[in-house]
């Protein structure tokens, strides 16, 4: 790779935090020491354990990996098995047309062996239920689907998981929204197209990319603020959407740079500021041929600088004195864990900023930098991944056994199906303790059983 400085940190960095990693380093010594040459089934069995978490320390390893998955799938075809564990939505649809589906699945001592073996679904895993009414349906029956006047208004992406899996999560975030006096609308939207990218389908990545796309830039333009609650939706459609879209040309001539130079945001420098870049240098390496190039660049920056992660937006209004902190006191003691993708957003903890304003409620952060709870969205229901998952998730859950809490706290949904599965706390989204500290109508669901119940 031309942007690797064969410094060899990431063996070091990576050599307990990642699957992909410490396999790439046994494959690479195995060459090198034994002579022995690294074969296309190995290659192949590398790139399936790469789930895309952000935490990566070289900035284009990832991407490639998709790529090199994308080119997989084109040739040998998108297995039943992975697009079906994938499609929450669809598997919403199908287990709520044949509900005894999910419940052979979980129990049936017969048939739940055969059908866990077709859909690949490892035996230790216990899959999550659905709830009869999806959060869009709720949302419908509500209005919500209909932009409302007043301003501003807030339109929302919930996410497959809050809409179909956990609907107490996305209703949490409306009651949330209503209880400050702001209006909600939901649109029509589809998963945001992370499950598909991991899983290397380039077509249905993009085609539902597109139609997301769409529909949040037209709330965009009606003057909608936007905002998420799911961090991988956001890391998906804030930070990889746009990937090299800044090294367009549409780009370029929209920040006016001159000929010969590339103009690259800096943040860090400040509002505005960019680094200057000499194009005989770089023009090679930085041009918009990514992923998503094939849509609009000024549209995937346009929808990045728009969508907020829910927990910053709450922020925004508490920092001008708009949100309301007419908390009720909730005398309890969690941990609060801020996934992968939350933290690969570079905006802090928002959320434990937020929790922190509830009267008697002891919230406390745990997990370092390189913590990861291991699931890696759906990958640890697989039964090839099963046991790396909770390989990669076990530094963590020693630390949150250590504070004993009476409940753990995080934004990941795929985190909290892993906590549930491997300790015996309930968990919740920090939206539904800020819904309960307010005192909102909606009840969260009793808590999922748990390896340890």
């Amino acid at each position: 790779m031309s942007l690797c400085a064969d410094c060899d940190t990431c063996r070091t960095m990576m050599e307990e935090d990642c699957a992909f990693f410490i396999e790439l380093y046994r494959l690479w010594d195995q060459e090198q020491e034994e002579k022995k040459p690294i074969t296309e089934a190995q290659l192949r069995y590398l790139a399936e354990l790469c789930t895309l978490c952000g935490l990566c320390p070289c900035p284009k390893i990832p991407m490639d990996v998709m790529e090199a998955k994308s080119r997989y799938i084109e040739q040998e075809g998108m297995p039943f098995a992975t697009r079906m564990l994938n499609d929450v939505p669809r598997m919403a649809r199908l287990c709520g047309t044949f509900p005894r589906l999910l419940k052979i699945l979980q129990s049936n001592s017969v048939l739940g062996p055969l059908l866990r073996k077709v859909m690949r679904i490892h035996p230790d895993r216990e899959l999550p239920s659905f709830p009869k009414e999806n959060f869009f349906q709720w949302a419908e029956q509500k209005g919500l689907n209909r932009r409302p006047e007043g301003s501003p208004r807030v339109t929302y992406f919930a996410g497959c998981t809050a809409g179909y899996l956990f609907p107490e999560v996305a209703r949490g975030a409306v009651e949330i929204l209503l209880h400050n006096g702001i209006p909600v609308h939901v649109p029509p939207q589809q998963c945001c197209g992370m499950p598909f990218l991991v899983e290397g389908d380039r077509e249905r990545t993009l085609e539902l990319a597109g139609a997301n796309l769409k529909q949040l830039l037209q709330a965009a333009h009606a003057g909608d603020d936007l905002v998420y609650s799911c961090p991988t939706c956001g890391f998906f459609l804030k930070r990889l959407l746009r990937e090299r879209a800044y090294y367009s040309d549409a780009y370029q001539q929209s920040v006016d740079a001159a000929e010969g130079e590339l103009k690259v945001p800096a943040p860090e420098k400040g509002e505005n500021q960019f680094w200057i870049l000499k194009k005989n240098m770089y023009h090679r390496t930085l041009q918009d041929d990514g992923f998503f190039s094939s849509i609009e660049p000024m549209d995937r920056i346009l929808l990045s600088d728009r969508l907020m992660d829910f927990g910053f937006y709450l922020t925004r209004l508490h920092a001008v004195g708009r949100l309301a902190t007419d908390f009720v006191p909730l005398p309890e003691r969690m941990v609060y864990f801020a996934p992968c993708h939350l933290r690969e957003q570079k905006m802090g903890r928002p959320y434990l900023d937020l929790m922190k304003l509830i009267p008697e409620l002891q919230i406390d952060p745990v997990g370092g930098e390189y913590d990861c709870c291991g699931m890696g969205g759906v990958f640890g229901y697989k039964e090839h991944f099963h046991q790396k998952s909770l390989d990669l998730g076990g530094p963590l859950m020693t630390k949150i056994r250590a504070r004993n809490p009476q409940a753990i706290v995080t934004d990941c949904i795929s985190c909290r199906l892993q906590f549930n599965h491997c300790l015996p706390y309930p968990v919740f989204h920090p939206l539904e303790i800020l819904a309960r500290a307010y005192g909102c109508e909606s009840t969260a669901r009793p808590h999922e059983p748990s390896r340890a119940d």
